[in-house]
């Protein structure tokens, strides 16, 4: 683009970009957003490629792979998403634990309701 060129403007995430990373070869940008996806853009002309959906939080971070065949991304659902940039297929999804991952809180007494939710949002289970 030239300096007398406007900049392109990539219309499609519904709220904030939280980050952008270029494919090696500079053809293909993806970003990352707060609405929990992540979108495949042609440089050249600003074309929206694909909508990579999958994640249920914000992306925090995207990035190819060395050979640009994939992309991954990484959200505050402790995820992180491998995804095919030619089939925006999800290749691979590494979860990342949370402290109290699996943790049997079943009949536990002395916690308010608030912090029963809290600990079965970062991974203990309650049986009924």
């Amino acid at each position: 683009m030239g300096a007398d060129q406007a900049p392109q403007i990539l219309r499609h995430h519904r709220t904030w970009v939280f980050s952008v990373a270029f494919s090696p070869d500079g053809t293909t940008l993806a970003s990352g957003s707060a609405d929990c996806t992540v979108c495949l853009w042609d440089v050249a002309s600003g074309a929206l490629h694909t909508v990579l959906n999958g994640h249920s939080e914000t992306v925090y971070k995207v990035a190819f792979n060395p050979d640009g065949s994939a992309v991954l991304s990484c959200s505050a659902d402790g995820t992180i998403k491998f995804w095919d940039v030619q089939t925006g297929e999800c290749l691979n999804t590494l979860r990342v634990d949370g402290p109290y991952a699996r943790m049997n809180i079943t009949g536990v007494t002395g916690i308010t309701p608030a912090q029963r939710v809290a600990l079965k949002a970062l991974g203990a289970v309650e049986f009924s």
